[in-house]
């Protein structure tokens, strides 16, 4: 064994940091009246301490971290002189000090101790491929410049991507808009750029279909959700017809997801409480998830689109099978009040960002099958921005972006413990209003780029991409970090997938670059105007007045309704009774006799 020589100060640190972690904050300030002896004899007695009262594991200087500190190896030569006469003040002073030690270690609070002391001088870094992983942003000639993003509070990221295009949620004096760029045309945008404008309310989401390229669903606070046809190269002139308006909700709509395997099914949330689900083939909703009780803040799919789980404002985590609205799991985050969640592809575990009950900005993670407790709880900073994530199931990375941050966390998640390891940073001093995502089959696969975000500068009326790039020296294709990944192609029709058929989605190489699949069309159903009934419940009635007079027209209409029921009700009952005189008269006659 070995003791290690050190200074005054440098002794006097170690005791400091020591007590820091073990708890014993109070007794640090008693510590700097103490002179160079005693802190000397104090030291090598707490030393003797810690390594008598170790693990079996050496305790080397690399261990402790105290190269950093100055310390030299040297052989034990001499003794700790115990016998001092304690009558002084500050002999009375290190004498507490030292039983207050003695406690520590006799409650086993070394242990945690010495990995706290050894984790913030020594982070300890797991060998990884994406371990060198950084951000490059995009030169000021491919960003989008120009563009009026709303100023709208609502936590979204008002930005949508895809292969061909980019949508962005823009300011409006009336009614709600939005943007949608052919991603070539980079550069300044005109300001009288036609727009996508036919709702009365402010748009509050937009998402694109994942199997047909040119097809957008927007939600909005006027109560309704609109499906939009973009023609091939963009905008011509401003959009007010909408290629199908959906109907159901009774207040605003904050949220859409499309489903990730089936095409044509369209979720929605809006604030009545409420998930609709729109079967897009005949325009209707077929089916009502009505279990929250409180405003839904996310929802995330797994991958074969069988799971739900949804955050809701009531502070609970749910886990749904959507075609039932059956509630499977359920979590009453208390401590860790959740805001965001997504499925962790095939790993059957959850991902939310959060906030602690000290209000610092927090993760956690869950096994979906049990949410009594999540697995690890990571306090991030103590920023109030909402965090983002978002999980790239392809090479196993979660990326944490703050709403009005200019950073970007990455980690990496594996199946066993620690389960989230620390890659790195992407700093930029602009705040970011959100963040869009390009599919996989979009990325510059020559590049190495394995994520892309298109990032809402506010303040600069900036679309800025930054690409996430593996450093590589070699110009080949890079199969290790490019696997199998989902395709533009539906594995389900929405009559399969309502009648209980999942599948995993229809995945594709990026081998040979992106090459397009046959191409897809919408077709809109032809309706006509009707009530929408979802479990005996009229939607369309059950919309609440907005002013007085809409009261006044409705209560008219519902008194002139009640009138004409009961007069009808009144002219079955009197064809009821000739039925029965009819049938009375029949068993009566003679014929029957």
């Amino acid at each position: 064994m070995y003791e290690k020589t050190l200074s005054t100060r440098q002794l006097h640190g170690l005791c400091v940091v020591l007590m820091k972690w073990m708890g014993a904050r109070r007794m640090v300030s008693t510590s700097s009246s103490l002179g160079g002896d005693q802190i000397q004899r104090f030291g090598m007695g707490l030393k003797k301490r810690l390594i008598e009262n170790s693990d079996p594991v050496t305790v080397t200087p690399t261990h402790w971290g105290v190269k950093e500190l100055g310390f030299t190896k040297k052989p034990v030569n001499k003794t700790v002189d115990d016998s001092h006469d304690i009558g002084s003040q500050q002999d009375k002073k290190l004498e507490n000090m030292q039983r207050c030690i003695d406690a520590i270690l006799h409650k086993k609070m070394f242990k945690s101790a010495r990995q706290n002391l050894q984790m913030s001088w020594r982070p300890q870094y797991r060998s990884s491929k994406f371990r060198n992983v950084y951000g490059k942003v995009a030169n000021r000639e491919h960003c989008f410049d120009g563009i009026p993003i709303t100023k709208n509070v609502h936590d979204n990221h008002f930005c949508a991507v895809n292969a061909r295009f980019l949508a962005i949620v823009t300011e409006s004096a009336g009614g709600g808009s939005f943007l949608v760029i052919p991603l070539e045309q980079t550069g300044r945008i005109e300001p009288n750029y036609p727009k996508v404008c036919g709702h009365q309310g402010n748009v509050l989401d937009i998402k694109w279909n994942p199997f047909i390229d040119n097809i957008i669903a927007s939600c909005s606070e006027d109560t309704s959700v609109r499906i939009w046809e973009i023609p091939e190269g963009g905008l011509k002139r401003n959009m007010t017809e909408a290629l199908l308006e959906l109907h159901g909700h009774s207040r605003r709509v904050g949220l859409v997801e499309w489903h990730p395997t089936t095409n044509n099914i369209l979720f929605s949330a809006g604030y009545d409480y409420k998930v609709l689900i729109w079967n897009l083939d005949v325009g209707e909703p077929v089916k009502m998830i009505d279990c929250h009780s409180d405003v839904i803040l996310c929802m995330s799919f797994n991958t074969d689109g069988s799971l739900l789980t949804t955050t809701c404002k009531d502070k609970k985590l749910r886990v749904i099978e959507p075609r039932s609205g059956r509630v499977l799991q359920e979590a009453n985050c208390k401590n860790h009040r959740v805001n965001r969640v997504v499925f962790l592809g095939n790993m059957k575990r959850l991902l939310t960002t959060g906030v602690s009950r000290w209000n610092t900005r927090q993760i956690a993670l869950w096994d979906q099958e049990d949410l009594s407790m999540p697995l690890i709880e990571e306090e991030i900073d103590g920023l109030s921005g909402l965090l983002f994530p978002f999980y790239d199931a392809d090479t196993h990375m979660l990326y944490l972006a703050g709403k009005g941050d200019g950073n970007i966390r990455y980690y990496e998640i594996s199946t066993e413990k620690p389960y989230l390891s620390y890659l790195m940073e992407f700093r930029s001093p602009a705040p970011q209003k959100g963040l869009g995502v390009m599919p996989k089959h979009g990325l510059d696969v020559s590049a190495c780029e394995v994520f892309r975000f298109y990032k809402l500068v506010t303040l600069k009326g900036l679309i800025e991409p930054i690409s996430m790039i593996v450093p590589r020296r070699s110009d080949s294709y890079q199969e290790d970090i490019y696997p199998m990944t989902p395709g533009t192609e539906p594995a389900l029709t929405p009559d399969e997938w309502l009648g209980g058929i999942n599948r995993d989605p229809v995945l594709m190489s990026l081998k040979e670059g992106y090459k397009k699949s046959p191409k897809m069309v919408f077709k809109a159903p032809i309706k006509e105007k009707k009530s929408v009934v979802v479990n005996g419940i009229d939607l369309l009635e059950n919309v609440p007045p907005r002013t007085e007079n809409e009261l006044l027209r409705m209560f008219f209409r519902q008194q002139d309704e009640i009138r004409r029921l009961k007069e009808e009700l009144a002219q079955k009952d009197i064809r009821i009774r000739q039925l029965q005189l009819e049938l009375k008269n029949l068993r009566n006659s003679p014929k029957n006799c």
